[in-house]
């Protein structure tokens, strides 16, 4: 990219919940199994937030991790990007609520929703705003309660969500660039796919909306599956493209958790080893904008990758939006 700015990526933290749903809990709750989840997913477990614990509350934890990695406070934020769907409220929003956690006195805040493509969505956007010199740190995060959002009479969608949230911390950088390439997509044609269509100006919330369980996530799923393979291949090919590399350039993909089958096309279709392919899908389940950095930031604890490294980033989501990003680190 043409800036005299380049991007820094400082540091990444991410926060699960405690508590664990595991397949055979869901056996007990709705007519499934674990070989059925298994088998046509690849999940065998996601983390659920306590009663207590909100968005901005999983947000905050991965932050302060994240913060503390990168040896700044939040009184040194210039601005903080929350990537999410399931807000705490519809306003303020949660990256006020992190701001207030943080003490990010300086920092301007807003979230992001672009579903499961949130988080590249985020970075390509603080990236923008670093080059500007609109912001010198930016604190960008994808967190998610989407257990909140849930049928859990519904066998077909409450096996595939869990919550979570990773956080990235940017600055400037005048020798070099994290942020290789960016590639941003969406067809809104497609979203009566993937959308949860009650408590919002459409179908605010009244005793119909709320029996007719309108405020829960619903999805189609064989159509979502058709539509998400030809665009996370998309994302990757176009992000991989702009950067003017190839995928044995490419230290490590990371893509969507959504669906272990979704990942295979996608390795297939570029050849990359399997050990080249961070997954954890099946520990944590799909959630949503926090899904890559969560995956970027285990990646780096396990050493699976270094500094000066190349990762591939896909990600596809509800709107449709679909992302793909080449980073180093």
């Amino acid at each position: 990219m043409d800036s005299k700015i380049g991007i820094r990526i400082m540091a990444t933290g991410r926060y699960f919940p405690d508590k664990i749903l595991t397949n055979h809990d869901l056996e007990k709750m709705v007519e499934t199994s674990d070989a059925w989840i298994t088998e046509r997913t690849g999940i065998k477990q996601r983390r659920i937030a306590e009663s207590h614990q909100a968005t901005s509350d999983l947000a905050t934890e991965a932050a302060r991790i994240a913060l503390k990695k990168a040896a700044i406070s939040g009184e040194d934020l210039d601005g903080i990007i929350v990537a999410t769907i399931t807000p705490d409220m519809f306003f303020p929003s949660t990256a006020c609520f992190v701001q207030k956690n943080l003490g990010a006195k300086k920092s301007f805040a807003f979230d992001l929703s672009a579903a499961c493509s949130g988080f590249i969505y985020s970075l390509g956007v603080a990236a923008g705003l670093i080059r500007n010199e609109v912001a010198r740190y930016i604190l960008v995060i994808g967190a998610e309660t989407l257990s909140r959002f849930t049928d859990w009479q519904d066998r077909n969608t409450c096996v595939l969500f869990g919550d979570a949230a990773g956080a990235m911390v940017l600055g400037p950088n005048y020798d070099d660039d994290s942020l290789l390439s960016l590639y941003l997509r969406a067809d809104g044609s497609y979203h009566n796919l993937l959308y949860m269509p009650g408590g919002a100006s459409r179908n605010p919330a009244t005793p119909q909306t709320v029996s007719s369980r309108l405020h829960y996530m619903k999805m189609e799923g064989r159509e979502v599956f058709k539509v998400a393979v030809t665009k996370m291949e998309e994302a990757a090919e176009k992000a991989l493209e702009l950067a003017n590399l190839k995928s044995s350039d490419i230290a490590l993909l990371i893509p969507h958790q959504a669906n272990m089958r979704i990942i295979e096309a996608l390795i297939k279709r570029f050849g990359f080893p399997r050990e080249k392919v961070a997954i954890n899908l099946d520990r944590y389940g799909n959630t949503s904008a926090a899904t890559i950095i969560t995956a970027l930031d285990e990646a780096i604890e396990q050493k699976r990758v270094k500094h000066g490294d190349k990762v591939l980033m896909a990600a596809f989501g509800g709107g449709f939006t679909w992302a793909g990003a080449v980073i180093k680190l």
